[in-house]
């Protein structure tokens, strides 16, 4: 049997990002959520509550909370994954008790806090989630839900994970306006989590149905530069022979591919879709394109 072979220049890459998520998700926790006493997420939430009533390192601590999870899960998620994660868990948990003393430590205002809090470990486990990693903890169980349920998006799967643990904690130590800064971290760390895992090359997908489609595809490609995909189809009333024209574009294209199609055939019919991600031509990890 042929032993598989480590891609050294990957798993480099991976590391790196784990190192760069895990110092943003460690400034966001100990130097604003810590500091401002929030009511965090996932395990890292469980972790500061257990630090605000015993002073327990809070990195240890989410090492200690992963052991029984990692048991549970690791034939789901793979070796490889589970390897990564942990790995992760461990930069994260070392910046978080031995780094993140070193910075300063905000204690401002507390929406600003909470704001800087959600956007920095927000952007940390996008980072993280995009080299194809976690930070372990609830990320196992967020995962493991992806693998059963992949239309899910992960920021909304983690918004729902966390949103008891910030509920506990804030009627815990009746900090009720904690739980409303709590969730508002929260939101923006599920949104910032999407925006990067999908929006990075998000565009719009165009469906016109028209009988004019080689004349509306010829101006989609003077107007911008995209091409086009014609499929004939049916009248679902009337029965008649029909064109729809399928066009994918960036967002700024919208508008001027749209007023091209109502110019060329006044008559068609237009949707206009969110597209979360667009590969292939023009689009991201094309070499040759018509961008």
């Amino acid at each position: 049997m042929k032993k598989a072979t480590i891609n050294w220049k990957k798993e480099t890459r991976i590391m790196l990002l784990e190192i760069a998520g895990s110092f943003l998700i460690s400034l966001g926790l100990y130097n604003f959520a810590a500091a401002a006493n929030f009511p965090m997420t996932g395990f890292s939430g469980a972790a500061l509550i257990i630090y605000r009533l015993t002073k327990f390192p809070i990195g240890l601590t989410t090492i200690l909370l992963n052991i029984p999870v990692s048991i549970l899960v690791w034939k789901l998620l793979g070796k490889s994954f589970l390897i990564r994660s942990f790995r992760c868990m461990l930069i994260e948990s070392l910046m978080i008790d031995y780094l993140m003393p070193l910075l300063p430590v905000y204690t401002g205002d507390r929406l600003l806090s909470a704001v800087c809090c959600g956007a920095l470990t927000g952007v940390g486990y996008g980072i993280i989630y995009k080299g194809g990693s976690s930070t372990a903890g609830l990320d196992f169980i967020t995962m493991a839900v992806k693998v059963k349920h992949p239309h899910l998006q992960l920021g909304t799967i983690n918004f729902a994970a966390d949103f008891i643990i910030v509920v506990f904690a804030g009627l815990l130590f009746k900090d009720y306006d904690g739980i409303i800064y709590g969730l508002i971290i929260n939101y923006l760390l599920a949104r910032v989590i999407d925006r990067i895992m999908f929006g990075a090359n998000a565009g719009k997908m165009l469906i016109t149905v028209t009988e004019k489609a080689p004349a509306i595809s010829q101006a989609i490609d003077q107007t911008a530069s995209r091409g086009s995909t014609i499929i004939q189809a049916l009248g679902g009333w009337h029965q008649e022979a029909k064109d729809v024209v399928l066009c994918a574009c960036s967002n700024r294209e919208v508008y001027p591919i749209e007023e091209a199609i109502k110019e060329t055939d006044p008559a068609s019919f237009i949707i206009i879709l969110d597209s979360s991600e667009v590969h292939g031509e023009g689009f991201h990890y094309t070499a040759v394109g018509k961008g």
